[in-house]
């Protein structure tokens, strides 16, 4: 892939202290990328400072949730004819020196999509007990689904090509989509790849995931596992 359009997606809800940190680390270490910042209806200015900073804005009508606000970025991707799309989260956790290295097995045709990982080698990143724990079960049953081992099922920091960008601008998860988003792409027998990455704590705002909420994703997201293994494969994207 020569000279690859790569579009960067920033779902942000609130995020006003770290947006505009996260468009300038993008800035910094891939200035050849687009930066689309879809605005999940946001009570502060994330959206004005989105756009003060240099990165097209999507304002979302209410806070759709995650889903929703990160398939409006594939669809503006689809529409826009970008070779590759790339999903960073707004709070500044994602580091952006990674970019080149996510984005190398994309452009290099080695893979359809690629994951950062916490896991995949020892980092100084510490979450919540609760997350933690959530991350280590899912990703433990996405290893058996995918025949494969993955170590970070709940990673957003991602990168995928054209033909997920197609598939997920017409068919996303809407809650907790990370880990469901993945087996899809099994299920459409596109290929996937960890690489190592750090991740800083939040510089901004406040995570969306509580302890009752933790439950509820479990839950949730197990079910959707439940019926997405029982799909029939698709038919192989080319």
């Amino acid at each position: 892939m020569d000279n690859p359009k790569v579009l960067i997606i920033i779902p942000a809800h609130n995020e006003a202290a770290s947006i505009a940190g996260v468009i300038g680390d993008i800035h910094t270490h891939y200035p050849s990328a687009d930066i689309l910042v879809v605005d999940d209806g946001s009570s502060d200015n994330t959206g004005e400072i989105a756009e003060k900073n240099g990165a097209e804005l999507v304002r979302m009508p209410f806070n759709l949730g995650i889903g929703s606000t990160v398939q409006t970025g594939f669809k503006f991707a689809q529409k826009e004819g970008y070779d590759v799309a790339v999903q960073v989260d707004g709070d500044g956790q994602h580091d952006a020196s990674h970019l080149p290295a996510l984005l190398a097995p994309i452009i290099a045709d080695e893979s359809d999509l690629v994951m950062g990982s916490r896991y995949l080698t020892k980092t100084d990143y510490v979450g919540s007990a609760s997350r933690r724990t959530g991350t280590a079960i899912f990703s433990k049953i996405l290893s058996l689904m995918l025949g494969q081992k993955v170590t970070d099922a709940t990673s957003g920091f991602r990168a995928l090509n054209r033909k997920l960008i197609n598939l997920f601008a017409d068919d996303y998860p809407r809650d907790y989509p990370e880990v469901e988003a993945l087996l899809l792409a099994h299920v459409a027998r596109l290929r996937i790849k960890e690489i190592p990455v750090d991740m800083r704590q939040r510089s901004g705002g406040s995570s969306s995931i509580n302890y009752f909420r933790s439950i509820y994703y479990m839950v949730k997201v197990f079910l959707a596992l439940l019926v997405g293994v029982s799909r029939r494969r698709a038919p192989k994207i080319l």
